[in-house]
């Protein structure tokens, strides 16, 4: 039997491979910029034409933007409200270009001397009919990096919905787009962290997870809205992003925090350029962190999915900026810190992670 030497050039390649013309960036980049209130102004440096956009204010507490190319560019939803879909237009993420966006002079996108964060991810387009359902959505599905955006009609009694991933996703987002209502989230991670497989998360509020509703059915090409009008209103106009876990370029998982300064170190099996964190056992926020905001460790630059908050201020609960920190490492990240919100010991908390680049390929920041 031959051995070969322990590695990582002798690791196997990654589906997303560097080495043969194909990055992580392709599928899922982040890009800074500072406002300045000219409408039609074009962001540029995703290194493709994203699909969905997440962009969030720095500086100031403003209202995070969900934009995409199934809705259209230009109708805005947002993490920390509940509100309906509203027209943006000429204020918000106007149209999506082959390297951004361009963006209106709103608040949320544009306004002169505030920095901003967007997180971008490609599907493939402004969709098509997807009938592996009962019910026919309308889906834009990436199954090289697994994301898809849905969009679907409620229908009484309910249904299945295509998402188009040909994997059983690992993550779904949920939003009634025609009513004011929470961001209704499943995540894999709660049934290995020892949730309840059908327990609910919410954007829009840092309570621990809720079992008090039937959640997803999903296999390889559809998902089931159960138990709840919520995922299902009769005529409602409904969007759903998903996605299924890709090795080397994304993960949806959970760990149980330690207490520790030398805190936990979480394996992705890559580098991440994005991170996402939430407790699940009790009440905390939703921390966001990248590496392009940070460009070396400590990581210490946190936004949170569920309120406007400014970043470094004060968290939204009042704890210190310095808390809640993590090093993004070559294979994966590890907390600097015994708070709550990541390391409490004993604790439990999912994540989702997306790679700046697979193991096989990356260095130490």
């Amino acid at each position: 039997m031959a051995y070969l030497p322990l590695s990582t050039a002798n690791l196997p390649d990654p589906a997303i491979n560097p080495a043969q013309g194909s990055s992580p960036t392709d599928y899922f980049n982040t890009v800074l910029w500072t406002g300045d209130d000219v409408v039609g102004r074009s962001i540029t440096g995703v290194g493709f034409q994203p699909d969905f956009s997440w962009v969030k204010c720095r500086n100031t507490a403003r209202n995070h933007g969900f934009w995409d190319a199934v809705r259209g560019a230009g109708y805005f939803l947002s993490s920390n409200l509940t509100d309906a879909e509203t027209d943006r237009t000429t204020a918000g993420l106007t149209s999506f270009i082959s390297d951004g966006f361009t963006v209106g002079a709103g608040s949320e996108v544009n306004n002169t001397g505030e920095t901003y964060v967007g997180w971008n991810w490609k599907a493939n387009g402004s969709g098509v009919s997807n009938t592996d359902g009962s019910i026919t959505s309308t889906v834009s599905a990436n199954t090289e990096s697994g994301f898809s955006i849905v969009t679907y009609t409620g229908v009484s009694g309910g249904g299945t919905v295509g998402h188009g991933l040909g994997a059983k996703p690992s993550c779904i987002i949920v939003k009634n787009r025609s009513q004011a209502d929470n961001w209704w989230i499943w995540h894999q991670g709660m049934e290995s962290s020892g949730e309840n497989g059908e327990d609910y998360l919410f954007f829009t509020t840092a309570a621990s997870a809720d079992d008090g509703y039937q959640y997803l059915a999903n296999n390889s090409t559809t998902f089931t809205p159960q138990g709840t009008s919520k995922l299902m209103q009769d005529g409602g106009n409904f969007v759903a992003y998903c996605w299924s876990e890709i090795e080397n370029f994304s993960k949806f998982g959970s760990y149980t925090g330690n207490g520790n300064a030398d805190g936990s170190f979480v394996y992705t099996g890559f580098r991440p350029a994005f991170v996402l964190i939430k407790r699940t056992n009790a009440a905390s926020n939703w921390l966001m962190y990248d590496t392009k905001r940070n460009t070396y460790n400590l990581v210490n630059y946190k936004l949170f999915a569920d309120t406007s908050t400014a970043e470094n201020v004060s968290d939204p609960a009042g704890v210190s900026i310095s808390s809640n920190n993590i090093d993004i490492l070559s294979n994966g990240f590890k907390h600097r810190n015994a708070d709550s919100w990541t390391n409490q010991s004993g604790d439990t908390y999912i994540y989702m992670a997306f790679a700046e680049n697979p193991f096989k390929y990356s260095n130490a920041r």
